[in-house]
């Protein structure tokens, strides 16, 4: 019977990529008629009001009467239709809130989900990926099996019981279509258990016992946790012995590379299928459609409208924000979007760089905030994910998380990076693995690169290792845990650094 649904979603998966190669082959027209529509959605809306929505005709008039803005410009909008008023930022009353911890210090966002946003952006943006999985594997057996996705908490608003909030991923699992709920794993009792500890055990007792997991989704860090679980559980080797026809897994929110020793060794599999998405709490913005490669497809009607900033530009000259049409290969770009959600020039704080503009395909380059830029050397999270999977692949060690820090320079020493590493099993000679490290980091960044030469800026990087879950540990002590939590790997200051050695100072290893 499954495979009789397999064959019959493949057939309507091939309808809808012609229609993603549609928007693919004209995407001026594509990105032209999103913005349309949104204007005209929501012109009656108290921004619409506002900016007068109804009389702006040409993007130009759009970028010159609507100003660029934050969470920090939108939260009172938005708490006010959390409230329960229409009409405010996007038609109606939005009811759904996809909860996002953000870059601030100890503060979470809310970002509006609407109906149109859940519909024709995440969801639309969820069977385009698959589309572009079926057209590069044509025998894919998705739906003969069950997908296993390791998902948020949905949580009550107070104020208002008609609100609800939660990880996107949470929002998505409530409101799957019936039609995807037969080959959803572990349950959805499972699904929305609020203790995130008492979730995984459970999912994990659960997923021991499913047989026919053929997918699985969701964040790396979490999924490495409940896989190491399972195997405890079962007493397996590997994730093919406890599920025979696992055969794809769909990831995003963070940079894979470092997690992928990790995976190819729990899914001792050549021909498994990772496939990278984008898909963030505003919306489901690309995947990956070339698997030899890590850049993604961007998708371009689903009701987001883009546009960008260079990030040497972002601080002093907003008036430089270009549409997609004006992008130049290699640049990096504070990513700006227009949704469908109500979200108007927002700025989400990642940062991209286009590898190819036919068709539009992008690479996430890190945040606008995560960064280190304390010597002149501009490091990006792109750039330490990358010399960290180098270093790990030469020296046969594999990473569960690490983050950086500036060392500041004093009259007795040279400043540099500090780095905190959380190994996976064995730990390498941390002297040799800092010289690797550096290394690459070098060859990956020519400003970092520059700053090295001779020792004459800043001396070469630290590393210390740090005992396993320290991360997860000093995230649960700023009440931050979920799906969608990750661990900020750059900050261009040491307050979190030094959080989390404080933490490591009253919990000595014994």
């Amino acid at each position: 019977m499954r495979s009789i649904v397999n064959s019959t979603i493949r057939l309507y998966l091939k309808t809808r990529y012609k229609k993603l190669e549609h928007s693919i082959l004209h995407p001026h027209v594509s990105q032209a008629d999103v913005l349309e529509n949104l204007l005209f959605s929501a012109s009656e809306t108290e921004v619409g009001t506002r900016y007068h929505f109804d009389e702006i005709r040409r993007y130009q008039d759009f970028k010159d009467r609507l100003p660029i803005c934050d969470y920090e410009d939108v939260k009172d909008d938005i708490n006010r239709m959390m409230h329960g008023v229409p009409d405010v930022l996007w038609p109606g009353v939005v009811s759904w809130y996809a909860k996002s911890s953000g870059t601030t210090h100890d503060k979470s966002k809310f970002i509006p989900v609407s109906r149109q946003n859940l519909k024709h952006c995440h969801v639309k943006g969820f069977w385009d990926s698959i589309s572009v999985l079926y057209n590069n594997y044509p025998d894919a057996k998705i739906f003969e099996y069950n997908n296993l996705v390791l998902g948020g908490t949905l949580y009550d608003f107070e104020p208002n019981p008609l609100t609800k909030f939660g990880d996107i991923s949470a929002i998505l699992i409530h409101e799957m279509p019936l039609v995807g709920r037969p080959f959803y794993s572990p349950d959805f009792e499972t699904a929305f258990m609020k203790k995130w500890d008492e979730k995984i055990e459970r999912a994990a007792q659960l997923a021991c016992r499913d047989r026919d997991i053929g997918s699985i989704g969701g964040v790396p860090t979490w999924n490495i946790v409940l896989f190491k679980r399972i195997l405890e559980i079962t007493g397996k080797s590997n994730l093919l012995e406890v599920w025979p026809n696992l055969q794809v897994y769909l990831h995003g929110g963070v940079n894979f590379q470092p997690y992928r020793s990790q995976f190819e060794a729990l899914i001792p599999k050549k021909d498994f299928i990772y496939q990278e998405t984008y898909n963030a709490s505003e919306g489901y913005f690309a995947c990956q459609n070339n698997y030899s490669s890590q850049d993604l497809l961007l998708f371009l009607d689903c009701g987001v409208f883009y546009e960008f900033i260079p990030l040497d530009k972002l601080d002093h000259d907003q008036s430089a924000a270009i549409p997609l049409e004006d992008v130049e290969i290699g640049k990096n770009y504070a990513l700006i979007i227009s949704t469908n959600s109500g979200l108007w020039r927002y700025m989400p704080g990642d940062t991209v760089m286009f590898t190819c503009t036919e068709p539009y395909k992008i690479v996430i380059t890190g945040r606008t905030k995560h960064f280190i830029n304390a010597f002149g050397e501009e490091v990006m999270v792109s750039n330490t994910d990358e010399a960290i999977s180098r270093a790990s692949h030469d020296l046969k060690v594999r990473i569960r998380e690490y983050m950086v820090a500036p060392i500041y320079l004093n009259t007795q020493s040279k400043g540099g990076h500090q780095w905190l590493v959380e190994f996976d099993g064995d730990t390498p000679d941390l002297d040799q693995f800092a010289k690797v490290l550096d290394q690459h980091l070098q060859s990956i960044n020519s400003d970092y690169e520059a700053k090295r030469f001779q020792d004459m800026a800043i001396k070469q990087l630290e590393v210390r290792a740090v005992p396993t879950k320290t991360f997860e540990k000093w995230l649960r002590s700023r009440g931050k845990i979920g799906a969608q939590v990750k661990v900020p790997r750059l900050s261009n200051n040491r307050q979190q650094m030094e959080e989390i050695l404080n933490l490591l100072s009253k919990t000595p290893v014994i």
